[in-house]
Order: C-alpha cells, then structure tokens, then sequence
C-alpha cells in the first residue's frame, strides 16, 4: 500500500503500560506490550506523529470495585458513561506511562488526554465525551496541517482503536489499521470491531513491511 509521508499521520491510541501485562491488576490486554515496534516501524512512513492517553481519576463513578463489575452499566444520571471498568491508566502512576521502547511524549507532534474526567469515559481520542461534541483537537490540528491518511495502532483494537478509527472516517481522513500494533481484550468483539471498521470504509495491512512511500 502506498502511503504519501507529507499527508499521512502515524496514530498511536492509548498504547500505556496499565492496558498490558506489565500492570496486570489493571486492564492488560493479552500481548499489548508486543505493539511498540509495529508503532515505531509504522511511523516512518509518516509525517507526523500522535499519541492518545487515558488520564483517569483515582476514583469515578465507572470504576469497579469488584471483577464481577467489569462490564455492569453505570447507574444514575451519568450520560457520558456506560459499563464499568478496572480502575486504570490513572494520573501519576506506572499504568499512565507509555509502553517501554516508545518515544518520550515530548518527542511526539501532538498528545492527547482523555479520560480525565471522572464523569466522561470517552473510548475515542478525537473526542471528551461519548456524545461526540467536545473536540480533543484532534481533527482540528490534523486538519490544519493538512493530513489525509491516517496509520493507526494501538490498544485495544476493539474499544478505543474502533472508536478512534471510526470517529477519524466520518471526519473524512482516510484510515489505515496496522493489525500488528493493535491488540484487541477479547476474539469475539476483535472480530466484530474490525469488521465494522471496514464496513465504514477502514483499509487494513497485516504489518508496516505492506506500506510503501510513494507521492
């Protein structure tokens, strides 16, 4: 697949320690810490480069308290959450940080936090709110810099890497999903989350070596 590096964004979603086994009390998808260099390799065919984070609260209202809330829907007036999750990716701890072998965020051209929240739990980098109407900015910088391609990978592939993926196409940026930097928690919803990506019109590669730079 050719790929034009002067209109085309590396995407990296959400690819933090507390989403693989190196935090497994949080919410490690299996062999999420194995993305780090199909991120990397992805990114060289691209002119620029992001990466989304979940910054969460210690404590919200969508956190469970016990496994057997992992997935229960929240009660109460809460309209930008839906089920319950582990406790994760919260702010100042070793689950926040990046996956090891990934650039310092410093050394990436935008980074976007998400989640912070305690009564959003947005699943998407592009927006705060699982209604869709408060911009990350994602879009925005993507577009003034004049962006049509996106590469993206990340974690999971069936939560924020499906949402991400389908908010960046009705934004009208073409999508490319590296199936090898993604890690998706579960077969079942995997496959029902790629499939729904290329029904709304995501292109697909099995590794970056399928990308090549052309104009």
């Amino acid at each position: 697949m050719i790929v034009d590096l002067s209109v085309t964004a590396s995407f990296d979603v959400d690819p933090q320690r507390g989403f693989s086994p190196l935090c497994p009390q949080e919410l490690p998808v299996p062999e999420g810490d194995k993305i780090v260099n199909e991120l990397n390799a992805q990114a060289t065919f691209a002119g620029a480069r992001l990466v989304s984070k979940d910054c969460h609260p210690a404590q919200a209202p969508w956190v469970a308290d016990t496994p057997e809330e992992t997935f229960q829907p929240v009660t109460g007036n809460f309209p930008d959450l839906d089920v319950k999750w582990p406790s994760h990716c919260v702010v100042g701890t070793e689950g926040n940080r990046l996956l090891p072998g990934l650039p310092a965020e410093a050394d990436y051209d935008l980074v976007i936090e998400k989640g912070i929240d305690p009564l959003k739990h947005p699943y998407g980098a592009c927006y705060h709110d699982l209604q869709e109407t408060e911009s990350t900015g994602a879009i925005e910088w993507l577009t003034e810099r004049g962006i049509s391609t996106l590469i993206v990978g990340g974690l999971a592939t069936d939560y924020c890497v499906k949402t991400t993926v389908l908010q960046l196409l009705r934004a009208g940026f073409k999508v490319i999903v590296n199936l090898a930097a993604c890690r998706g928690i579960a077969p079942d919803t995997t496959r029902e989350a790629i499939a729904t990506m290329r029904n709304q019109g995501a292109a697909f590669i099995d590794g970056s070596h399928l990308l090549t730079p052309g104009s």
